[in-house]
C-alpha cells in the first residue's frame, strides 16, 4: 500500500524554485566567457553574493536568461535584454550573423545597469569570483578606415581603427570573444560583420598588397562593397579643387533621391544623393572619385551636412528607422503593410517632397495601386433660392478626381478614389468623416453637388466660414432666426374668405406654413390632436388662392376622414373648389383637375390610381395622418413618393409611433434630402437612437428636423384652449352597410306615411324601435342579431380603432355606447390590436376595481362604458378623450358622459368626439336638435320626452326628406 509520500510524488508535480531575489547582499552580473571546447562567445547571468565593500564573492548562482525574460513581464527593455543574452548562453551560432550583432548591441546598451565581467580561464576554468575581471561595455567600434597607397607596381591596403580618439592598427589590439576588441580595459563591439572581418584578417598582418594588374578587378569586386560599410581612402589621389570641379563640370547642385523596391514582405527605402551623374547611398562610406578635365582621377568630398540633414528627416518618419541604424544597411525597410498604411506614406511623401526629395519606384511596388500623392482638396459653398451648391476639387499630383468618383468613394465608405490613370487616390479620414453627411444628402448636377436648403444646419456645421461666401452665411442666418423661433416669422394676414377665427397659435402656424412656402421648403405640421391642424391647412390653401396662386393641390387622407375634410372645407372655406376622388365612379381625367383648387383622395385610392395621378404636377401635396406612410418599404410610401408637386406638407398628430424610422419616412416625403438615404438614416440615427439610446445622435437629429417640424402640445397652448372641446367625426358607411340601412329606413318611412299624426303619437314606441334599429345599423349591422347581417362591416368601428391607435400612446380614452353588444365588438378589435382596456356595463360586478385600474394602471389605455352604467357617478379624470359612438338624442345624457372626464381634478383639456354617419338619422337628429331651441340640455330629461315633441313633419325630415 502506497504511503502518503508515495501518493505525493505520484499526484503532485515537483515545486518550481523561483528565481532568486536580489537584495542588498546580492548583485546580478553578466559574465562574458568562451565555451570550453569551441571557443565561441558565451554570455551568462549570475546572482553573486557581495562583500561589505560591494565586491562580488562566492557563491555565484547561475540564472537562466530565458527564465529572467519570462519574469520581466512588464518591462519591455528587460525582456529584450535577457532574450538577447539567452541567444549566447547555451547555443552558440557557428556562423556569425547580423542578428548576433543586433543582440550584442542590445546587451551592451545595458538597460538594467548591471555590472559586466569577463572570465579569466588562467585563474580557473570554472566561473568563480576570483576568475572574473570587471570590464566596461557600451562602446562600439564604428569607424574603420582602409587607406590605399600606391607603391611601385603594388597597391597597399592598411587599416586604421578609431578608438577613443586614437588611431590603432588591428594587430596592436586584442580581439576578445570574436566580436569585441579590448582596449584600455574596455570592451568595444564591432559595429558590423564587415568590421569584424577586417579585424580578423588584419589582426595577423600589417597590411595587404594587390598588384596593379589585378587592382581594377579588386576595386570592382571587393573595395566597392567594402566602401558601403567602411571608409576607403585612396591616398594617392589628390583632393579636387573647386576650379578643377568647375572645369570638369562637376560643380552642380546635389539632388536628394529615394528609391523604393520590394524586399520580400518588406519595402526597401534607399536614400541616395546625386552628385553630378553619380548616385551615392547616403548610408554608405563611399568616397567620390572623378576624372578631371585631363582624365586624371580626383577625390570630391561628399556634402556631409546635406546628407546628415537628409538622414535626420528620414529618421523622424518612423521609429523602426532609428533601430535599423545599428544594422549597418545602406537602406531602411518597413513591412509593406506598414509602409502602405495610408496614414504613413502620404504624410511621409509630402514631407519628402517639401524637402526637395524625388521619389522613385512607388508605383512599381508589387500589388500597389495607390497614388503616391496626398490629395489636395478644395471646397467652396454657394447658395441659390432654396439650395446650396458645393464645388469640390480633389487633385493627386497631375490627376484630378471627378465629382462622381469622390461621391462613389464616400457613399461606399471607402477612403480611395479610382483615378483615371488607374491609381487610387486617398481621401483624408478627417475630411471623409466631415463630408460624408453632405455627400449622402446631396445630389450631383453637372460638376457641382446640390443640397436642398433644408440642410442649412448641416451646411453650417460642416463648413468653415472660409469655405462659404457671404450669401451662404446670410441665408443660413436668416433660416436659423426664423425657423428656430416661430415668433420671429412675420405674421401673415388671415385670408378674408376664411369663415373662422384663428387662435393665436393657429395664426402662427399659418405664418409658418407661408414662410416655408416663400422659401420652397416642405414641412411637417405635427400639432397635438385637437389643436386644429385641419383649419390651419385650409387657411393656408385659401391664403395661396387669395394671393393669386392658381395651382391645384392634392390632399390624401384616410378613407374615414374624407367626409370630415369635405365638411370642414364647406364650413370654413366654401370658396375653395374641391373634388373628391373616391368610389367606383370617381373622376379619372387628370385634365379636369385644373378646374379645382383641391383634389381630395384616400390612401387606398392613391394606390389604385397612382399611374395616372403621378402624371399631374400639383402645387402642394398634403398628407393627412401622414404616419400612414411611416414604413418606407410600404406601397403607400412608394406611391406618395411617385407623386409630382412643387412642394409637400405632412400632417400628423403622432410623428413617431414606433421608432425614429417613422420620422424618416414622413420627412423624406415632405423635405426630400433632409435626412439622406434610408440606409444612411438607419446607420447614423435610427439604430444608435432606437437600439442604444444614443443621446448625442438624438440631439443631432432633433436639431436637423426642428426647423421643419411644427409641434405644439395642448399643454403649451392650454391658455388658448377651452377646457372642453366638442367635435363631430363623420364615418361614411360602406356600400354594404348603406344598403342595409336604406332597406330598414324605407320600412320605417313607409310606416310613418301610412299613419296619421295622432296615431304616430299614440304608437311612438314602434317608431322608437325603428329608430333604434337604424342607430344600431349605423353602429354595426351585426347588432340587429339577424343571421344574414353577421358578415357586414362597420365604418364606425374602423374609424374608432384608427383614432384609438393614434392617440392611446399619449392619452387615455373613454368610449361610450348605449349598446353593450357594440362595446363587445369594439373590445374584439382592441384585442386584435393589443390595446389594453377595461369595460364597465350593467353586468360589471366590481365597478370600483375597473375604475381604479383605468385611473392608475399606465398599461390600461381605454375604458369601454355603457351610457346607462357609466354615464353618471364616475370620476375618470385620467382620460383626455371621450368618444360617443352612438350619440344619444338627449344632449344632457351625453354631457353627463363627457363630464366623467371633465370634472374637478382634471388638469388636461378634454376633447369629446361624436361619431356620426352622414346622411342618416344620426346627422338629421343632430341638426334638428340645433334648430329646436326648446331642446336644451336643461329641459330635456329623457328620450321619451324628446320624442313626444316630434311631429310627423319632424319625422319626415329625420328620415331624409318630405314623403307623401
Amino acid at each position: 500500500m502506497e504511503t502518503i509520500r508515495d501518493l505525493e510524488e505520484l499526484l503532485l508535480p515537483p515545486e518550481e524554485q523561483p528565481l532568486p531575489g536580489i537584495d542588498s547582499s546580492h548583485l546580478r552580473i553578466v559574465v562574458l566567457k568562451q565555451f570550453r571546447f569551441h571557443k565561441s562567445l558565451c554570455i551568462e547571468l549570475y546572482d553573486a553574493a557581495t562583500t561589505q565593500s560591494g565586491a562580488i564573492k562566492n557563491p555565484l548562482t547561475p540564472i537562466s536568461a530565458a527564465d529572467a525574460a519570462l519574469m520581466a513581464t512588464s518591462n519591455s527593455d528587460a525582456i529584450l535584454f535577457y532574450s538577447s543574452i539567452s541567444r549566447f548562453q547555451y547555443n552558440p551560432t557557428a556562423i556569425k550573423t547580423a542578428t548576433d550583432i543586433r543582440c550584442l548591441r542590445t546587451i551592451i546598451r545595458n538597460p538594467l545597469a548591471l555590472k559586466f565581467y569577463y572570465h579569466n580561464p588562467a585563474f580557473s576554468e570554472n566561473v568563480s569570483a576570483g576568475a572574473l575581471i570587471e570590464t566596461e561595455v557600451g562602446d562600439i567600434l564604428e569607424k574603420v578606415v582602409i587607406k590605399v597607397n600606391k607603391e611601385d607596381s603594388f597597391y597597399r591596403l592598411t587599416p586604421e581603427l578609431h578608438l577613443a580618439g586614437q588611431i590603432i592598427h588591428p594587430r596592436n589590439i586584442e580581439i576578445k570573444y570574436e566580436y569585441f576588441v579590448l582596449h584600455q580595459g574596455r570592451l568595444w563591439l564591432a559595429a558590423n560583420l564587415t568590421i569584424l572581418k577586417i579585424l580578423l584578417v588584419f589582426g595577423t598582418r600589417p597590411h595587404m598588397q594587390v598588384h596593379e594588374s589585378q587592382f581594377n578587378a579588386f576595386q570592382q569586386k571587393v573595395l566597392s562593397k567594402l566602401e558601403e560599410k567602411v571608409e576607403v581612402i585612396h591616398s594617392y589621389i589628390e583632393a579636387a579643387k573647386p576650379e578643377q570641379l568647375a572645369e570638369a563640370g562637376w560643380l552642380g547642385a546635389q539632388e536628394k533621391l529615394i528609391y523604393l523596391s520590394d524586399l520580400g514582405q518588406y519595402v526597401a527605402i534607399n536614400p541616395m544623393m546625386r552628385y553630378g551623374s553619380l548616385e551615392i547611398p547616403v548610408r554608405s562610406k563611399k568616397m567620390i572619385y572623378l576624372p578631371d578635365a585631363r582624365g586624371r582621377m580626383m577625390a570630391m568630398r561628399r556634402d556631409e551636412a546635406a546628407e546628415n540633414s537628409f538622414l535626420a528627416l528620414l529618421l523622424q518618419q518612423h521609429p523602426h528607422f532609428m533601430e535599423q541604424l545599428d544594422e549597418g544597411l545602406t537602406y531602411f525597410y518597413l513591412h509593406r503593410d506598414r509602409f502602405l498604411n495610408e496614414d504613413w506614406f502620404t504624410d511621409a511623401f509630402e514631407q519628402w517632397r517639401e524637402a526637395g526629395i524625388s521619389i522613385f519606384g512607388f508605383n512599381q511596388l508589387k500589388g500597389n495601386k495607390k497614388n503616391a500623392h496626398k490629395g489636395t482638396i478644395s471646397v467652396q459653398v454657394e447658395t441659390g433660392l432654396n439650395w446650396f451648391n458645393l464645388k469640390v476639387k480633389a487633385k493627386y499630383g497631375n490627376q484630378e478626381a471627378s465629382l462622381k468618383q469622390i461621391q462613389q468613394a464616400v457613399r461606399n465608405k471607402s477612403r480611395y478614389i479610382q483615378l483615371d490613370d488607374g491609381t487610387l487616390g486617398l481621401l483624408p479620414e478627417a475630411w471623409l468623416e466631415r463630408m460624408s453627411r453632405f455627400f449622402f444628402a446631396a445630389s450631383i448636377m453637372g460638376d457641382d453637388l446640390i443640397m436642398p436648403g433644408t440642410q442649412f444646419e448641416t451646411v453650417n456645421e460642416i463648413f468653415d466660414e472660409s469655405e462659404m461666401d457671404d450669401a451662404v452665411m446670410s441665408t443660413i442666418q436668416n433660416y436659423r432666426e426664423k425657423l428656430t423661433d416661430i415668433k420671429a416669422i412675420e405674421q401673415v394676414e388671415v385670408p378674408t374668405g376664411l369663415q373662422a377665427n384663428l387662435r393665436h397659435y393657429q395664426q402662427e402656424g399659418l405664418s409658418w406654413l407661408y414662410f416655408l412656402h416663400q422659401h420652397q421648403f416642405g414641412g411637417v405640421l405635427a400639432d397635438d390632436m385637437g389643436l386644429g391642424k385641419t383649419l390651419q391647412v385650409i387657411a393656408f390653401i385659401l391664403l395661396l388662392k387669395e394671393k393669386g396662386q392658381s395651382d391645384t393641390h392634392l390632399l390624401v387622407v384616410p378613407t374615414s376622414l374624407l367626409f370630415n375634410w369635405q365638411a370642414e372645407l364647406n364650413r370654413f372655406a366654401p370658396s375653395i373648389s374641391h373634388i373628391t376622388l373616391h368610389g367606383a365612379n370617381r373622376e379619372k381625367d387628370i385634365q379636369a383637375f385644373s378646374q379645382f383648387d383641391l383634389v381630395i383622395t384616400s390612401y387606398g385610392t392613391l394606390l389604385s390610381d397612382i399611374n395616372y395621378l403621378r402624371r399631374f404636377t400639383f402645387g402642394y401635396i398634403f398628407l393627412d395622418e401622414s404616419q400612414q406612410i411611416k414604413n418606407p418599404g410600404s406601397q403607400r410610401y412608394q406611391a406618395a413618393q411617385m407623386l409630382r408637386a412643387k412642394n409637400r406638407i405632412s400632417i400628423t398628430g403622432t410623428p413617431i409611433e414606433n421608432n425614429t424610422l417613422d420620422l424618416y419616412a414622413q420627412f423624406s416625403f415632405a423635405c426630400p434630402g433632409l435626412l439622406g438615404s434610408q440606409k444612411y438614416f438607419q446607420d447614423i440615427y435610427s439604430t444608435p437612437i432606437d437600439k442604444f439610446e444614443d443621446s448625442r445622435r438624438a440631439a443631432e437629429l432633433q436639431r436637423k428636423v426642428a426647423p421643419f417640424l411644427l409641434r405644439r402640445t395642448k399643454e403649451e397652448v392650454m391658455q388658448e384652449l377651452p377646457d372642453k372641446t366638442e367635435q363631430i367625426l363623420y364615418c361614411a358607411m360602406g356600400d354594404a352597410q348603406r344598403a342595409v340601412y336604406e332597406a330598414y329606413e324605407k320600412d320605417l318611412r313607409d310606416y310613418l306615411e301610412n299613419k296619421m299624426e295622432d296615431e304616430i303619437l299614440r304608437n311612438s314606441i314602434h317608431v322608437l324601435r325603428g329608430l333604434t334599429q337604424l342607430r344600431q345599423i349605423c353602429d354595426d349591422p351585426r347588432l340587429l342579431k339577424a343571421d344574414h347581417l353577421q358578415g357586414e362591416g362597420s365604418s364606425k368601428i374602423e374609424v374608432l380603432i384608427e383614432q384609438i391607435e393614434s392617440k392611446s400612446g399619449q392619452h387615455k380614452i373613454l368610449v361610450f355606447s348605449q349598446f353593450v353588444s357594440m362595446l363587445e365588438l369594439i373590445a374584439k378589435e382592441l384585442d386584435k390590436s393589443g390595446i389594453v382596456y377595461e369595460t364597465l356595463t350593467g353586468a360589471t360586478r366590481n365597478r370600483e376595481a375597473a375604475v381604479d385600474r383605468f385611473q392608475r394602471d399606465p398599461r390600461v389605455r381605454v375604458f369601454l362604458l355603457s351610457l346607462k352604467a357609466g354615464g353618471v357617478g364616475l370620476n375618470l379624470t385620467a382620460a383626455s378623450y371621450v368618444y360617443l359612438v352612438d350619440p344619444w338624442w338627449n344632449p344632457a345624457v351625453e354631457s353627463q358622459a363627457i363630464d366623467r372626464a371633465y370634472r374637478i381634478g382634471q388638469h388636461k383639456n378634454v376633447q369629446a368626439i361624436r361619431l356620426i354617419c352622414p346622411g342618416t338619422v344620426e346627422e338629421k337628429m343632430m341638426q334638428l336638435q340645433q334648430s329646436k331651441k326648446e331642446l336644451s340640455a336643461g329641459l330635456v330629461q329623457s328620450g321619451k320626452d324628446f320624442f313626444s315633441t316630434m311631429t310627423k313633419e319632424d319625422w319626415r325630415e329625420v328620415l331624409g326628406g318630405n314623403y307623401g
